[in-house]
């Protein structure tokens, strides 16, 4: 799994150290960027959080105690880890996928 250079977000997982799929309580105050994804044309959600492209899995989320982290499949078949604990991180997040989505 390749972490996405995003400065001092892709910090916070080094090395690949495992994380933990996120918990119903920490996804919900993911709530907006969940009302957004699934309004992107070609997404899919499968269960609460765990959004497919087609028939391949594209998006998930994790929590650690650094924060929360969206796992998303940009290119190839390897995920990238990306922080998204503040707005502007959710923001940046949501960004990524719509591009993508256009691909």
């Amino acid at each position: 799994m390749a972490v996405a250079a995003w400065g001092a977000s892709a910090r916070a997982i080094r090395d690949h150290q495992p994380v933990r799929h996120v918990s119903a309580a920490r996804l919900d105050e993911l709530d907006d960027v969940l009302l957004e994804l699934r309004r992107v044309d070609g997404l899919k959600e499968k269960k609460r959080g765990v959004f497919y492209r087609g028939s391949r899995a594209f998006l998930h989320f994790h929590e650690d105690p650094t924060g929360l982290y969206a796992d998303v499949r940009l290119e190839g078949a390897d995920f990238e880890r990306m922080r998204v604990t503040t707005k502007a991180e959710q923001k940046r997040l949501l960004s990524v996928v719509r591009a993508a989505a256009r691909r």
